[in-house]
């Protein structure tokens, strides 16, 4: 007979961290640091206990701003155990960004990296008024040790199991601010229910994951792929985590760690075959199995039996590339209101292209207009603080309306076609995906790490380019060029003709319509959280319009 489901994710927490005491629970590259099931028990209970000393309620939230780093583990655990909100700040935002979230949160605790401690107390509202340093000390905040030893007594371990008995299955267990692309971030609240239901939906179609089973936890914990992937499947399941704390290192990481779980958002997968294909592996269908095993090996991925990528559209080239090397990915599709994914594709039978079927007891639908909607038990809370926007968003039958422009097949295999306003309708009022326009640039040449394809209302499309700064700096080195800046290497006619033969040949796999008649390499490098990129990459579309006009209507003149 099958184990019930956990009341909450502090009782997952509870039964794994028995079931499997001895068993490495968290860790660092290196054996830098190291816990068990059973030291990352207790240090929760004391965490919880010195952020009950500070007066942390059942509801109340707790603000994280963090690397990747077993203390978030701890942190965030012990806040849930108190039935309290712990919610995550992306490390690039500014004060006046993480001001906005503390506000919308009224979170009167923070737990931070020393690193960060400036930024939040510069942006903490009047609400904050603890600040708890992660590693060591900082002015302006108490150490975590401090916060360990302020434990009450009257908090005893007795008090501390009744208190975490006491959270239920309907109360919020974390805020995921959403990328703000279109405006202010919201905070999708997410239950304890919502995220054991996609765990339990979700993990069987990715293989069997549990104990003794690896992962990387190297995304920002702020985004809902590594809190369900890394932090809330390990609490259910036993998975061992190492943290990355500088994601630029995952390719050691990965070697090292050797995952038999990976998942990561389509640059990784791009980046990580441009790493295989430098390397001379051009096409892995045409290497003995012998020799697949050992490229597997060469890149960390040789004990992996689970892969998915998501977050954005991932290019078909590089799914069947990896698919030849025999793995694989399955390509993923949700958003955070959806307590992350709401469709994959099965591992046994993937269809390249697609994101895959609907996952058990989720249902999909498409309104008139080809937006897709989704119903079922991942649904989120709602906004928090906007009933208004939750409103717009969850119709009163239960429908989620994700904003993306989608197709069924008879199967049940979804294609998202793009955003609902993000489709080009150019002077001729052609409907166009910029994203599919995006997706094959970037599949032409790995020099190209960003493109932006532009023509709405337009009579033909541009696009903006951007170096992959990995990619291109590996090409300077091999072809003797002191200089591998952006600004340098969007000049070099060596980079321009590759560039330009890549356009060619995305063009050729075009209809006519879709073609970029001109472009433009842009001098700069743009990194995750800037001006142009979302903390998660994607696309910040009407600021590189407003940012960049004179270089688009250059291309228009």
């Amino acid at each position: 007979m099958a184990e019930r489901r956990a009341a909450s994710l502090c009782e997952a927490f509870q039964r794994t961290a028995a079931g499997a005491a001895e068993a490495l629970a968290l860790r660092t590259p290196g054996g830098g640091q190291e816990l068990s099931w059973a030291e990352y028990g207790r240090r929760v209970e004391r965490i919880a206990g010195g952020l009950e000393a500070l007066g942390v309620q059942r509801g109340e939230t707790v603000g994280l701003m963090m690397t990747n780093r077993p203390e978030f583990h701890l942190a965030d655990t012990a806040a849930l155990h108190l039935g309290a909100v712990p919610f995550s700040i992306y490390n690039t935002s500014a004060p006046e960004q993480i001001e906005y979230l503390f506000s919308n949160a009224a979170n009167r605790v923070v737990l931070c990296d020393a690193a960060f401690v400036p930024r939040v107390l510069e942006a903490r509202s009047s609400a904050v008024e603890h600040v708890v340093c992660v590693d060591g000390a900082a002015d302006g905040a108490i150490s975590l040790d401090q916060l360990e030893a302020g434990r009450r007594s009257e908090f005893d371990t007795a008090a501390y199991e009744a208190r975490w008995r006491e959270v239920e299955g309907s109360d919020v267990a974390t805020l995921i601010y959403t990328s703000g692309t279109t405006g202010p971030p919201k905070g999708v609240e997410l239950t304890h229910e919502n995220l054991l239901v996609e765990l339990e939906l979700l993990l069987p179609t990715m293989g069997s994951i549990g104990a003794g089973d690896r992962a990387i936890s190297y995304l920002p914990a702020a985004h809902v792929a590594d809190r369900l992937l890394s932090h809330y499947a390990a609490m259910a399941t036993g998975l061992q985590i190492t943290s990355l704390a500088d994601p630029r290192q995952l390719s050691q990481a990965l070697t090292e760690a050797r995952p038999t779980f990976f998942g990561g958002v389509p640059r990784i997968w791009e980046k990580l075959m441009a790493g295989l294909q430098a390397a001379g592996i051009q096409d892995p269908s045409q290497l003995s199995d012998e020799a697949r095993a050992a490229v597997r090996a060469k890149a960390g991925l040789d004990a992996v039996t689970g892969a998915v990528s998501g977050a954005a559209p991932i290019p078909n080239e590089v799914l069947e590339y990896f698919l030849a090397l025999g793995i694989p990915v399955q390509e993923v599709w949700g958003m955070s209101e959806l307590s992350a994914v709401a469709t994959i594709n099965p591992a046994d039978a993937i269809r390249v292209g697609t994101v895959g079927k609907a996952l058990p007891g989720v249902e999909l639908k498409l309104a008139d207009d080809g937006e897709l909607l989704c119903r079922g038990p991942i649904v989120m809370r709602g906004y928090r603080n906007q009933p208004e926007k939750t409103a717009e968003t969850i119709d009163p039958d239960g429908w989620l309306h994700t904003g993306d422009i989608a197709e069924i097949d008879a199967d049940g295999y979804v294609k998202i076609v793009d955003r609902k306003k993000e489709l080009i309708i150019n002077a001729a009022g052609k409907n166009m995906s910029p994203a599919n326009i995006e997706q094959k640039l970037k599949a032409a040449s790995p020099l190209i790490g960003q493109a932006v394809a532009i023509g709405d209302g337009r009579p033909y499309n541009v696009a903006l380019l951007v170096l992959d700064p990995d990619t291109s700096a590996a090409w300077a080195a091999e072809h003797g060029r002191d200089d591998a800046s952006a600004a340098a290497l969007c000049q070099d006619e060596g980079v321009v003709a590759l560039v330009d033969e890549a356009v060619g040949a995305a063009n050729e796999r075009m209809a006519r319509v879709e073609q970029i008649k001109r472009y433009k390499i842009l001098p700069r490098d743009w990194e995750p959280g800037g001006d142009e990129l979302t903390p998660t990459s994607k696309l910040k579309r009407k600021p590189i319009a407003e940012k960049y006009a004179a270089e688009i209507d250059a291309l228009y003149a």
